[in-house]
């Protein structure tokens, strides 16, 4: 009989500092490579879009790849997150990481298979459990994005954005950019 191992967050610090992202999901550890130029471009954009957004009267702040431990054996770094600031003063905890959801959490998608799955279903399940008010799921070479809402049955698909619409949302009033602002410059292949 053999036992799977079970990761923690101690075991997160274990791991040198080798330039891989390291994640855990219900205990399973998940590795990955640096993102790519494209990636950190679209992060940066959303990141900063929220923080223009929210900054001037307080209503939050954004952060890329903030670590968020939402138990023992989930221990996650999102590319983006925006917290309301109430939340957030709640949420944020010793050495700069969030102990909760934040209001909203943004994958963008990395390439592979396996990547797109783990941000499709595993994190999506994660969040939802979690009670992140939406999700945004961002595939800069398709141009879009999918935006999930909390409902009663946990993260729902509530919007197919593509190239052409407008990204908005209840939770963030008055937040409307076009998604050709967020892509504009980017190539269409992940090559």
């Amino acid at each position: 009989m053999t036992t799977a191992t079970r990761f923690t967050s101690a075991d997160l610090l274990a791991f040198p500092d080798d330039g891989k992202r390291r994640e855990i999901i219900d205990g399973d550890l998940y590795v990955s490579k640096q993102p790519n130029w494209h990636h950190q471009v679209v992060c940066g954009r959303l990141s900063g879009l929220l923080d223009a957004w929210g900054l001037p009267d307080t209503r939050g702040m954004a952060a890329i790849a903030p670590g968020l431990i939402l138990a023992d054996d989930d221990d996650v770094a999102p590319d983006v997150v925006w917290a309301s600031t109430a939340r957030l003063a709640a949420i944020l905890g010793t050495g700069g990481k969030l102990y909760a959801a934040p209001e909203l959490v943004v994958e963008v998608l990395s390439p592979g298979g396996a990547n797109a799955r783990r941000d499709r279903d595993t994190k999506l399940k994660l969040y939802s459990r979690a009670g992140c008010d939406e999700y945004w799921i961002v595939d800069w070479p398709r141009r879009s994005i999918d935006v999930y809402r909390l409902a009663a049955a946990g993260l729902t698909l509530a919007l197919a954005l593509r190239d052409g619409d407008t990204l908005t949302s209840p939770l963030l009033p008055g937040f409307a950019v076009p998604l050709a602002r967020i892509f504009a410059g980017l190539p269409t292949t992940e090559d």
